[in-house]
């Protein structure tokens, strides 16, 4: 008989379990009040960078929420420090000095990343360990369009108007810091895997900035052989596009074998799928979590496979008994 613990996995290959599994992205974080008291020990960073608290981070949902899949607790920009930039959070994150040219281009290292952030595959190490095949655990890395985007704006933005400068004014720049960051962005997850991630997720934070033209210039080749280079090492590959509807057509040849999905994509379609309550129905009362999830469950039904999670990260504001109602609705349903 096949277990639970299972049913992620499966999914992620287009099988039908018995329920849909449930996760929640950013699922080790701030709503959860075991996750601050290890924060007021360390800064962001420092977290990240010592693999028996990040482990220690990760495992928290496990254990409060009961869902189906560990992610990695790390950061979308880990990597930018070993390509030869500065990184810090202040809160946000804050690149330095930002890359705005050819030669800011050409500086930039394609690192032998395991060693440059051996932390990283040294909490993979630890939570393969500790989790004991409890559930499965995923890796995951910034998509080369999103990494690029934070490189050249140097902090978050809501235009990200100097990489848009750049891919409109400079495109042949903006390509070969592309490459860079595609070609880090291989070794970074394939030593993920062999580490021993055991599904990958592809975060496009920022794909949705440009049309679905310039998402199939800018970003679809980049992730095309980003997943095609994970996909070889044997394990299931999840791209999250975020704001992407726009774009469905172009995603959905990425070559994912999961499509993650936000609240504003239907769940619907040959492909199996993540997603998609909107993160902010979990700040509601309870009642309407459940009738909220149960209506994605509903929705999701239909699917060759269904994995349950929030269309983004779940908000730090959250209250934890209405986290708890969403895992518990979604492992009590039978579609």
């Amino acid at each position: 008989m096949k277990n639970d613990n299972d049913l992620f996995l499966r999914a992620c290959r287009g099988e039908r379990g018995s329920r849909p599994p449930v996760w929640l992205m950013r699922q080790a974080g701030r709503y959860l009040p075991e996750y601050r008291e290890v924060r007021k020990k360390v800064d962001f960073l420092t977290l990240c960078r010592t693999p028996e608290l990040a482990a220690q981070v990760t495992i928290q949902p496990i254990d409060r929420l009961g869902v189906d899949a560990a992610i990695l607790f790390s950061d979308i920009l880990v990597p930018a420090p070993a390509m030869g930039l500065n990184l810090d959070f202040n809160p946000g994150p804050v690149v330095d000095p930002p890359v705005r040219s050819a030669d800011d281009v050409a500086r930039l290292v394609v690192p032998e990343i395991e060693q440059e952030v051996p932390f990283v595959y040294e909490t993979i190490r630890i939570l393969r360990r500790e989790l004991a095949g409890r559930v499965p655990l995923i890796g995951f890395a910034a998509a080369p369009f999103t990494l690029a985007a934070y490189l050249v704006e140097g902090e978050g933005s809501r235009s990200f108007g100097q990489w848009k400068r750049m891919l409109y004014g400079a495109p042949e720049v903006a390509e070969a810091l592309l490459d860079k960051t595609t070609e880090t962005t291989i070794r970074y997850l394939v030593a993920q895997v062999r580490a021993g991630a055991q599904a990958i997720q592809l975060f496009d934070t920022w794909a949705g900035l440009v049309s679905a033209e310039d998402y199939a210039a800018f970003s679809l080749p980049y992730v095309k052989r980003v997943l095609t280079a994970v996909r070889a090492e044997g394990v299931p590959t999840i791209y999250f596009a975020l704001n992407a509807a726009h774009a469905a057509h172009e995603v959905a040849t990425c070559g994912a074998d999961v499509l993650g999905a936000d609240w504003r994509t239907p769940l619907s379609g040959a492909h199996p799928l993540q997603g998609n309550l909107d993160p902010c129905v979990l700040l509601a009362d309870v009642a309407t979590v459940r009738r909220r999830t149960l209506a994605m469950l509903q929705d999701g039904a239909g699917l060759p496979g269904h994995i349950a999670n929030l269309g983004h990260g779940i908000f730090p504001e959250t209250p934890v008994d209405n986290a708890i109602a969403f895992v518990e609705t979604v492992k009590s349903f039978r579609g």
